[in-house]
This record gives structure tokens, C-alpha cells and sequence, in this order.
């Protein structure tokens, strides 16, 4: 692992995390190339961030939970090889019910050069301090739908409140969003803006 990454539950105590392409549970349903262990990894400039964002989810009654970080080059690969094969089925109705796998790319929801590669990105969200429960955001983590945007309509009142919480977390500790993932952040002064990395995550 390169000297500037590091596992992020390692250097930001008390943050929760299931990385999800390391598992099944993930819109291409096997665990993703590249990801060896069900860990978060990121660069330290990213994790000191992080410790703010914990401070502030804190203050708020909340705690974050942690899908994805560093995002090997070889798990971006992974997922244009997958857009390419017939559909299956098996996750569309979870992770793109409107869309077909192959305009995933097209759309702005997966990129063939991600920012996650770059090692100061993460997907996350929240959780309730006092009963452990994520908080209601109105979609899960990976649904490629307008209803995932920043801003979208027809999610409640407390959803649209509770993804407000984590937008004004994240972006009072230097991220910013992007605008079709709620769960989505990057770093702003992120220490890698041109490289993307493919060290595999063991």
C-alpha cells in the first residue's frame, strides 16, 4: 500500500464500515476485483478530514458509517467488464430499476476513471448514536435513480432532512458532493487530483 494510504478505521477511532464491493451486497452481486478484505482504506489527508466530519455527526446525534473509499483501478475495470455482459436480473430491481446496466456509465453513476481511485472519495452515510439504526436517506447506497440525486423529489420530509445532515457535515470538513449520489464525497484539497491508483486492498 502506498506510505499516503492508510485503513481509515485504523486513524478515525469510532467510525463504522462495510465495504460493500468486498462483500456480495453490491450492484454487480459477487465481491469486485481488487478488494481482498472487508476494509476501508484512504489517503491520510482524507481520514483527517474524516475525524472532523466524525466531530460534527457527533455533535448532531449521528455516527458514520462507511461503504467505500480507495476504489482500486482494476475494481473500476471490473465494473465496465460487468456492464458489458447480458443482464441477469439478479440486481436491477435494487440498484438500477430504471435504467439498463449499460448507460450506468453514460449517466454519470460509475466511471470508467473514478475519483474513488485517487484514494480521498468515500461513500457513506449515517446512523443514529443512541439506537445503532442508519438513518432513513431515502435509497440505499448504490441506487442508480434520479431518486439518489441531490435534491430529488419523493422522498419524506425526514429523509430530505437526514441527507441535508450529512451534505452540511461533510461539506463544513472540506468535501464536496456529487450531485447524483447523496452518499457521495470528495475531498476538496485532495492530495492525488491526477493519479489513480491500482494497488489491490489486502
Amino acid at each position: 500500500m502506498n506510505d499516503d494510504f492508510v485503513f481509515v478505521d485504523e486513524f478515525v477511532p469510532g467510525i463504522r464500515w462495510d465495504a460493500k464491493y468486498a462483500t456480495w451486497d453490491n450492484f454487480t452481486g459477487r465481491p469486485v476485483d481488487g478488494y481482498l478484505a472487508n476494509r476501508i482504506v484512504g489517503t491520510t489527508a482524507l481520514c483527517a478530514a474524516l475525524k472532523g466530519a466524525r466531530d460534527e455527526a457527533e455533535h448532531r446525534g449521528f455516527g458514520l458509517l462507511l461503504w467505500d473509499g480507495y476504489r482500486p483501478q482494476r475494481a473500476v475495470d471490473c465494473f465496465l467488464r460487468w456492464s458489458q455482459q447480458p443482464e441477469d436480473g439478479r440486481t436491477k430491481q435494487r440498484h438500477y430499476p430504471n435504467i439498463d446496466r449499460t448507460e450506468m456509465f453514460e449517466q454519470g453513476y460509475v466511471a470508467a476513471r473514478s475519483g474513488h481511485s485517487r484514494g480521498s472519495t468515500v461513500d457513506l452515510t449515517l446512523y443514529h448514536l443512541d439506537t445503532r439504526e442508519l438513518a432513513p436517506m431515502g435509497g440505499d447506497h448504490d441506487l442508480m435513480d434520479p431518486i439518489s440525486h441531490h435534491g430529488a423529489t419523493g422522498i419524506t420530509h425526514v429523509e430530505a432532512r437526514n441527507r441535508q445532515h450529512l451534505r452540511s457535515i461533510m461539506e463544513s470538513c472540506g468535501f464536496r458532493r456529487y450531485d447524483t449520489e447523496w452518499w457521495h464525497y470528495t475531498l476538496e484539497d485532495e492530495p492525488f487530483p491526477d493519479t489513480y491508483f491500482d494497488f489491490p486492498i489486502t
